[in-house]
């Protein structure tokens, strides 16, 4: 049996895929299995998986597209080592991150069940480092979770199997977020621990750019809604996330309901620069609200951020 089952979710990437499964073979710490979830792709996925000879190389694919959180569920669930680590499809590992990872819970208390990572946000195309990310919180880091998500990335984390037996599984009722959703969950219950150096590479690419907005707008209101009273708990932060919302709403064309939570915003914490300056740029009208944000997008992509990191 494995010490490590490694999860890859993926879906029509199959030029991606196999950065992704070549990090994890030239691992240092080589106990290990992987588990590519082909989420209902239609591409050239099952070939390429298909010329790799490695044993340790599982293939499990979706008839219909389950997401994400679906993905990574069917992985957990037809994984079978003590540790469960995640990487996405377009991202890398470093070559020492298993084996570092591995080494820390050796020596760590039984409390810690999650361990994550410093990354490099890489643009994929120029093969350029646009920013390091460096990890902040371990311990018993439940209420900073509300503050911000400071654990990040899937593909920086490992964690003991025990773990899912506790929390449950990841949430596919949720169009985005799913990540943030079972890290607070996990933090509710483990410890938390990293390692500062940069073990993975998160690829920007457009596709990642581009997320879908309507997605990323349910999945955090479901959110605050869930964890409602958490958030609220830091109007500072509270106050953010309904000016993000709203400036979201407000590029998708649904100016009205923009113009509410931005108002909220400013409620919420009256004395934060933020809420006014979205409100200024709503007030633009709805083209130039367009041109700005997208200079903005591009700024935070490229790792250029206003305010606390907005990660996946």
């Amino acid at each position: 049996m494995p010490i490590v089952s490694v999860i890859i979710p993926t879906h029509n990437r199959a030029e991606l895929l196999c950065s992704a499964i070549t990090s994890v073979l030239n691992q240092t710490f080589q106990d290990f299995e992987i588990l590519v979830i082909d989420d209902a792709s239609t591409d050239n996925t099952r070939e390429v998986i298909s010329r790799y000879r490695d044993t340790r190389i599982k293939y499990i694919h979706h008839e219909v597209n389950k997401g994400e959180a679906g993905s990574r569920n069917t992985g957990i669930l037809h994984s079978h080592a003590e540790y469960i680590a995640f990487l996405d499809d377009d991202d890398e590992w470093l070559p020492e991150k298993l084996q570092l990872q591995i080494d820390l819970f050796n020596s760590c208390q039984q409390e810690i069940g999650v361990i994550y990572t410093g990354y490099l946000r890489v643009d994929w195309t120029k093969k350029k480092i646009l920013k390091q990310t460096v990890p902040i919180k371990r311990g018993y880091i439940y209420n900073d979770m509300f503050i911000q998500n400071y654990v990040g990335i899937p593909s920086t984390i490992i964690l003991r199997r025990k773990c899912f037996d506790l929390v449950g599984l990841f949430d596919g009722s949720l169009p985005y977020g799913t990540d943030y959703d079972m890290w607070i969950r996990l933090a509710k219950e483990f410890h938390f621990d990293y390692i500062r150096e940069p073990l993975v590479k998160y690829c920007v690419h457009q596709e990642r750019i581009s997320s879908h907005l309507d997605a990323r707008i349910s999945g955090l209101e479901i959110l605050l809604k869930r964890y409602n009273h958490l958030f609220a708990a830091n109007s500072k932060r509270h106050s953010y996330y309904h000016s993000h919302i709203g400036m979201m709403y407000c590029s998708i064309g649904s100016i009205k309901k923009g113009r509410e939570l931005l108002l909220k915003a400013i409620k919420i914490y009256p004395l934060g620069i933020r809420g006014y300056l979205c409100f200024v740029l709503f007030l633009l009208g709805k083209n130039n609200f367009r041109r700005v944000k997208k200079i903005i997008y591009f700024l935070r992509s490229t790792g250029f951020y206003f305010t606390h990191r907005d990660r996946r």
